[in-house]
């Protein structure tokens, strides 16, 4: 994994797409092997065009599952994962549109529901992100399109979902190191994160009582399409350095936090919980 330290300078425009990042993440599970933990299950993943949400598409499907990607406008990536999925044996659907628009989220859960015949298994996973140097920099318009992505999203997809659960079923929601931290540079995010985890606590807490699990991975540094495309090139340069193993995760070893959660042989008996993959760094309190 040492291809991750120092990594060339690059950019790219928003939303990012795998094909142009150097070196490519390794996020296609190439090397795991199923055990059959989600067999027959169905799985919405949004944001599972590429990065985490591709790495877990492809795992769920090499554990038996068939999935439902949910992505905005990468079509290219998006049509890769689909690919892997299939070549896991499993099915797939691609559903494009913007997540931050409630009608979407809910189409999102309708077709998976229509196509798949069923939902078991919802995976929040998209987002996005602006760095800005100063608080005043985060306009009005930028705090509302991240909440409305990375939050407002999760809210209403898991709403259009809940009538689908039955027990036995999981949601997993993607946080961020920055959720639990906070982070300077990227204050309408580390607020979104941080109200992901509540979500979570707060979900987890209301719906025990129906059979329903609902955890969450608050991951650290991972080298997706996101980076390249919001951080300028001497950050990329640097991203990931900071943590005590040196650089950046790779998606792949990120996925299989969510197939532990997903499965209910492993985790029949977390909810509430969150799995933070930090690379040796450690949180206060």
């Amino acid at each position: 994994m040492s291809e991750l330290q120092g990594l060339p300078p690059q950019q790219q425009e928003p939303p990012g797409v795998t094909g142009e990042m150097r070196p490519e993440p390794k996020d296609s599970m190439a090397d795991y092997e199923g055990r059959g933990l989600l067999d027959g299950r169905r799985a919405l993943i949004t944001g599972g065009d590429s990065g985490i949400g591709r790495a877990v598409a492809v795992a769920f499907a090499k554990e038996g599952a068939d999935v439902a990607i949910a992505y905005l406008s990468e079509h290219e990536d998006a049509r890769r994962t689909a690919e892997l999925v299939g070549e896991a044996g499993r099915r797939y659907v691609l559903i494009p549109g913007d997540l931050a628009d409630g009608e979407q989220c809910r189409r999102a859960v309708s077709q998976t529901v229509d196509e798949l015949g069923g939902l078991d298994l919802l995976v929040n996973n998209v987002a996005m992100q602006r760095p800005v140097s100063s608080p005043e920099e985060v306009t009005e318009e930028q705090w509302m399109r991240t909440f409305d992505v990375n939050i407002h999203s999760f809210y209403r997809t898991t709403w259009a979902a809940l009538p689908h659960l039955a027990e036995g079923s999981c949601v997993i929601n993607t946080a961020s190191v920055n959720g639990l931290r906070g982070n300077k540079t990227l204050i309408d995010y580390s607020a979104t994160k941080g109200a992901v985890i509540a979500l979570t606590y707060a979900l987890a807490q209301a719906l025990a009582d129906r059979g329903v699990r609902v955890n969450c991975v608050a991951p650290g540094p991972v080298w997706t399409p996101l980076i390249p495309s919001t951080f300028g090139s001497e950050k990329v340069e640097s991203f990931g350095e900071q943590v005590p193993l040196g650089r950046a995760a790779h998606p792949d070893e990120i996925a299989p936090s969510y197939v532990f959660l997903a499965a209910n042989r492993l985790s029949s008996y977390y909810t509430g919980e969150v799995i933070s993959p930090l690379g040796g760094e450690t949180m206060p309190g």
